[in-house]
């Protein structure tokens, strides 16, 4: 899928966001998250999308990643408009061509690493034992948790947890991988590991990352800076 994703989309635009508005309901109150966003992300991008809380950050992250979708106006991933797409059809796009880090990195607490990292790749039906397993296990290795496969979440620091977050993120192969406030819990140390980690990713396999934060750590080593100011795109630093 990698491949396939790199192969139809580099040097093209991976993302679109045209026009978009996502509006949400709060009793009789409509709150405005985003308000005429539009946005071309190319493929093998490492971009940062900043801004205060309430900018509206995460609700774009969620709308790129098919969690949500727009109130007007229209979001393409892959060329496909995800307004359009049935719950299955949107299950399968997350599925093959997103990888998700979140800041609270969302670990099944009852599975070791190795099933947390697994589990994606059972939920695409994928029968081959062997092939799992090496894909498992040559991703831990990359994130230095292979001695640590058997562990469970609370076993393991908050750096080794959102490495966990990594691998399950990388290990379908996915063309663009969305991280919200990916250092959020981490120290410094570890912060600038898991940066240099995503960006060798990005630099080696061309996978696209687009990155909701704070953090000036994760800004300097973007390629691009979009910052949102209520809901609107206030500077696109490309």
């Amino acid at each position: 899928m990698q491949s396939d994703c790199v192969a139809r989309a580099s040097g093209t635009d991976i993302v679109q966001i045209q026009n978009v508005v996502k509006e949400y309901n709060l009793g009789k109150t409509v709150v405005p998250a985003l308000r005429g966003v539009s946005l071309d992300i190319r493929s093998g991008d490492f971009m940062t999308v900043a801004g205060p809380s309430g900018s509206g950050k995460t609700t774009l992250l969620n709308l790129i990643g098919c969690v949500d979708v727009p109130t007007s106006g229209e979001v393409l991933v892959g060329g496909e408009s995800t307004s359009v797409l049935s719950e299955k059809e949107l299950t399968k796009l997350r599925l093959h061509r997103l990888g998700f880090i979140f800041q609270t990195f969302n670990l099944i607490g009852v599975l070791s690493t190795y099933h947390n990292v697994e589990f994606p790749l059972l939920l695409k039906g994928m029968s081959d034992r062997k092939a799992r397993r090496d894909r498992v296990m040559n991703l831990l290795q990359r994130v230095g948790l292979e001695t640590h496969a058997r562990h469970r979440p609370n076993e393991l620091s908050g750096g080794q947890r959102q490495r966990v977050a990594i691998a399950r993120a990388l290990v379908t192969e996915p063309c663009i991988v969305l991280a919200d406030e990916p250092t959020a819990n981490l120290d410094s140390i570890t912060g600038e590991q898991i940066i240099d980690l995503m960006k060798e990713i990005n630099e080696r396999e061309k996978t696209t990352f687009i990155f909701s934060t704070h953090d000036q750590r994760v800004m300097e080593h973007a390629h691009r800076i979009v910052k949102l100011v209520d809901g609107r795109i206030a500077e696109d630093d490309r």
